[in-house]
């Protein structure tokens, strides 16, 4: 829960470099590849500086001098590269590409492997690991008990150890398994020694194993050559960080680690016109997914000026297409019958010219709680927090995101509604109350909470990351609105 406190607006405080800075800055994004710091000074050097702190290292080159010591320079990268890159993951992120997997991508590969009844599946930057172990979860409802007759290898991989280390012991706050149902909690979960986490179940555990792996290895052929021959790659919000032409050259070599008919899965935003030339595109409902080139996949393609459009934003409610899945046990009896919202003002429409911030502090803080599903003293917090700073956006939207946790739509709504009202370009407040909004039956308005977040998100540069989005972009923004419209455009059965 939470993101970088990045708003586009809000004025960047000067920064202070050093001398050193600028030869620092190269030799991360040279060993590293994350050109997403290339043009981001303030935050690879806030980054930065906690490193210097923990070090007690004078500045730059003090530190660039403790990067190349051969005795300290390994331990220290590995804690630099821990804090530059973004770990925050949940179960089934992205539930449109969890539905394709579910419905299409993991069947087909499935029937084809059926013959030797072996699966090698990728996740490349898995984090802290609930991507691969998403799969897995996936591939026990899929196989049943079969799955015991079956060879499965799900590798997952990232260049920060410290996320593998907790990886490995795959025990999970209940904010990162905030997606699942208590009925699922129950079934994929167990109690750990602490009593604000779970721990995945042995029989989903030991379909994954991690390892440390550098993309930019691919590139450079001194991949492990256990990184070879897979039905499925998933590398979704990694090419962010990289240069476009990098990125290009990773999505390739990934292709090439792709058996012959085997499927790769991107990030939402992250689709590219090049990569048509080396890989199949496909179309599936609500998302992109790529092949390499087999006889089964021939036909089925679809051409990338195709899907480009549909990338792009709509600026009214889009043709008709195929709702995504339901979710699992969704409550039939839920009405569309919220308390009103209590205006903030006594004026509607008149807020106040300038409104105090939330000390980062008290944000950070409450994110901690609710991550690690101390759900009532984070609404607790917020509610003191709010007594102080009532004018705040983001206490308001963490105040909504709480209560959705503690099963209080109505109040979540209205939390969301108040920090819109306080801030009107807040794109995830608008995101966040369309999809309570649809979920609640009330499709139309949803429909127009989500082209809101949308139009915010089309006014900013592609590569902004937004105000407490959990690492997500404008243009990943645009992507993500794009789906949920065509999802919700055309009436389901019933209605």
């Amino acid at each position: 829960m939470g993101g970088h406190g990045l708003m586009a607006g809000k004025p960047a405080a000067p920064l202070n470099l050093d001398a050193g800075f600028v030869a620092l800055k190269n030799q991360v994004i040279e060993r590293t590849g994350h050109f997403y710091y290339h043009d981001k000074d303030d935050l690879l050097w806030e980054r930065i500086r906690k490193r210097l702190r923990a070090t007690g290292c004078r500045d730059s080159i003090d530190y660039l001098e403790r990067l190349n010591d051969p005795a300290l320079g390994p331990a220290e990268w590995a804690r630099l590269e821990a804090e530059i890159t973004i770990g925050e993951t949940f179960f089934f992120r992205y539930a449109e590409q969890f539905a394709a997997l579910r419905e299409r991508i993991l069947p087909e590969i499935v029937e084809r492997r059926r013959s030797d009844r072996r699966l090698r599946i990728w996740s490349a930057g898995c984090a802290t690991g609930a991507e691969p172990y998403s799969v897995a979860i996936l591939l026990k409802q899929l196989l049943g008990d079969d799955l015991e007759n079956w060879r499965v290898a799900i590798i997952g991989s990232d260049i920060n150890e410290a996320f593998l280390d907790t990886a490995r012991q795959a025990e999970f706050g209940r904010w990162a398994l905030r997606t699942l149902s208590p009925e699922d909690r129950a079934a994929y979960f167990e109690p750990s020694g602490d009593r604000d986490r779970l721990r995945l179940r042995k029989e989903f555990r030991s379909l994954v194993r991690f390892e440390r792996h550098n993309l930019l290895s691919l590139l450079e052929g001194t991949s492990p050559l256990q990184f070879t021959e897979f039905d499925l790659v998933l590398c979704r919000n990694v090419l962010i960080y990289f240069h476009p032409d990098t990125a290009i050259r990773i999505v390739r070599a990934l292709s090439d680690t792709l058996r012959e008919g085997g499927w790769m899965l991107l990030g939402h935003a992250e689709p590219n016109p090049a990569f048509a030339s080396f890989l199949k595109v496909l179309n599936l409902p609500g998302t992109v997914a790529y092949r390499r080139g087999s006889q089964e996949a021939e036909g089925q393609g679809t051409p990338f000026s195709e899907i480009a459009s549909l990338l792009a934003l709509p600026s009214h409610t889009p043709p008709s297409c195929a709702p995504l899945p339901r979710p699992a046990r969704r409550p039939p009896e839920r009405k569309p019958a919220p308390r009103p919202v209590r205006p903030l003002f006594p004026v509607a429409g008149q807020a106040p010219a300038a409104l105090p911030r939330c000390p980062d502090s008290i944000l950070a803080e409450v994110r901690a709680l609710a991550d690690s599903g101390r759900f009532r003293e984070a609404e607790d917090l917020c509610r003191k927090a709010l007594a102080a700073q009532p004018l705040s956006p983001a206490l308001h939207f963490y105040e909504g995101l709480i209560a959705q946790a503690l099963e209080k739509p109505a109040a979540a709504e209205e939390a969301f509604r108040r920090s819109i009202y306080l801030d009107k370009s807040f794109a995830m407040a608008h995101y966040h109350l369309g999809l309570l909004l649809v979920a609640d039956g009330r499709r139309g308005a949803g429909r127009r909470s989500l082209a809101n977040a949308g139009r915010i998100a089309s006014g900013l540069p592609g590569e902004t990351v937004l105000d407490e989005a959990d690492g997500i972009t404008a243009e990943e923004m645009r992507g993500l609105v794009r789906l949920h419209l065509r999802a919700v455009s055309r009436p389901e059965k019933g209605e």
